[in-house]
């Protein structure tokens, strides 16, 4: 079995199919939404993290491809340098996913590394640059 975190992005006229439920139904794709922003006729983002068989999964992404959706894997990790912080909260502000958020008892910065969406969005907030990218 493998697993894998991706990014699909919808374009509006597909934000209504039921893609994740074929995943599931279809190709036996164990499915777990990780962070949703899909509205009808909007542009839609959906991170999940697909369990399965190799080739079923290379069989599931193709079937998402062929639907329209754009569909990328997360090869990347966000590392955070949390001895540095001066728990200033500008990266936890931008932070949609929910990995980087304040403590509210002890106002210091809590990093969760599996909520995070690889956005990016902490390298360019962060006053003291304590992020970086790690490929797998």
């Amino acid at each position: 079995m493998t697993s894998k975190r991706f990014v699909l992005t919808f374009p509006p006229e597909s934000t209504g199919e039921p893609i994740t439920y074929n995943l599931i139904k279809r190709f036996d794709i164990m499915v777990n939404i990780v962070k949703a922003d899909v509205s009808p006729g909007k542009i839609g983002r959906l991170v999940m993290e697909m369990t399965a068989p190799a080739k079923v999964l290379k069989e599931g992404i193709v079937y998402i491809r062929q639907q329209n959706v754009e569909c990328e894997p997360i090869e990347k990790k966000i590392h955070c340098n949390e001895e540095l912080c001066i728990h200033c909260g500008a990266c936890s502000a931008v932070c949609f996913a929910g990995a980087l958020t304040m403590d509210r008892q002890t106002a210091e910065l809590v990093f969760e590394p599996e909520k995070c969406v690889i956005c990016e969005l902490c390298l360019k907030s962060c006053p003291l640059n304590l992020f970086s990218i790690d490929i797998d």
